[in-house]
């Protein structure tokens, strides 16, 4: 396998109801816990999410049901707050701070500065943190994704699936863990064109300079539905939208086009995760943030938490990508034989995939 050459760049960043969910509003006291006679004893394992919710079919919602899980196996309960907004992000760990939670998991970079107060003013209680590696501090764990791997195998299923030769991305904001994605894919897409001797093109993203289309949040919105649109009217037949609920206002925009638009999901399976856009998944770029965040609770309720920094990659399976469902007959049926090529190339490091957001 050939090895693709590393460029120097200017660093940038399964469904649940939500009825099942345990979130309770900011301030909100939950029901005591009840641990039925685990070794665990009293631990209590609690969560805080973004303003996405925990019902985003995207990261806060794979990080519930690991934290769901995890409490599950160990016969505990676990204490659940929904941020509405960030705002509420402080309020929240205090009111988990105060029930005794022993592990708080802090679900976003975004509540990366809330989490670091929290735990250098609460040194005996263990944090983890989803999607941010900044804190340093004997009691917080960081979980944090190489996603321009898994992107970069999507890139290049993208780019060989593509019958106009035009694929596009765009992204809520630009964030290290957003164009981490958009870094992967388009490097996967000239992986393709460097082996197969094609032009694919990528619109929505510039790689060399660091910039492309953002919908300025993680709203789905007429902003997001319409940077889908500005990419399809640019002849794009594949679009990867990154940041959350974005992709249902791009799957909105494919269902008013004319012609055959395929969208690749961001974090969760999204074919899985969002039964409504199944038909129209050409495959997703998963994080595992259910499997990680299972991990972290498991542990600190044995009484064995660590600040060790969990990084997922393709070797230990923390990030991937999704099979093709519905497009499987529609591939080239050599294409899946290629990507397991190439992942046994980049796990070897023949193939060499760098962004300037990949996590140490």
């Amino acid at each position: 396998m050939s090895t693709l050459s590393a460029r120097s760049r200017v660093p940038a960043l399964a469904g649940v109801s939500a009825l099942s969910l345990l979130a309770a509003a900011c301030g909100a006291a939950p029901e005591e816990s009840g641990n039925g006679g685990s070794a665990s004893g009293d631990f209590k394992p609690c969560m805080v999410s973004d303003s996405g919710g925990f019902d985003d079919r995207s990261f806060n919602q794979l990080s519930f049901e690991g934290l769901q899980k995890a409490s599950e196996d160990a016969g505990l309960e676990p204490i659940t707050v929904q941020s509405n907004s960030p705002t509420d992000y402080t309020p929240n760990l205090n009111n988990l701070v105060d029930q005794g939670c022993g592990l708080i998991v802090t679900v976003g970079f975004a509540l990366a500065d809330a989490t670091k107060q929290a735990a250098e003013q609460n040194p005996d209680v263990n944090f983890a943190i989803v999607d941010d590696n900044s804190i340093e501090l004997d009691n917080v764990k960081p979980l944090t994704y190489d996603m321009a791997q898994s992107a970069f195998l999507a890139g290049y299923a993208a780019a060989s699936f593509s019958t106009t030769g035009v694929v596009g991305t765009f992204g809520g904001s630009q964030f290290p863990t957003v164009t981490i994605f958009m870094d992967g894919f388009a490097d996967g897409v000239q992986y393709f064109n460097e082996q197969k001797n094609r032009d694919v093109r990528v619109i929505g993203w510039d790689v060399a300079a660091q910039n492309g289309s953002f919908t300025g949040g993680f709203e789905a919105n007429e902003v997001a539905k319409n940077t889908a649109q500005g990419l399809i009217d640019q002849n794009a037949d594949v679009i990867f939208p990154v940041g959350g609920p974005i992709y249902q206002s791009a799957a909105q925009a494919i269902r008013d086009t004319n012609r055959p638009v395929a969208l690749i999901g961001a974090d969760a399976d999204v074919y899985v995760s969002d039964p409504t856009v199944a038909d129209l998944v050409l495959t997703s770029v998963t994080k595992g943030l259910a499997t990680s965040t299972e991990e972290v609770v498991t542990t600190a309720a044995d009484g064995s938490f660590d600040n060790t920094p969990y990084v997922g990659t393709l070797e230990n399976e923390g990030v991937g990508i999704a099979p093709f469902h519905d497009f499987e007959s529609r591939v080239d049926p050599a294409l899946q034989g290629e990507l397991d090529a190439i992942r046994a190339g980049i796990v070897d490091g023949s193939i060499e995939v760098v962004s300037p957001s990949s996590p140490n």
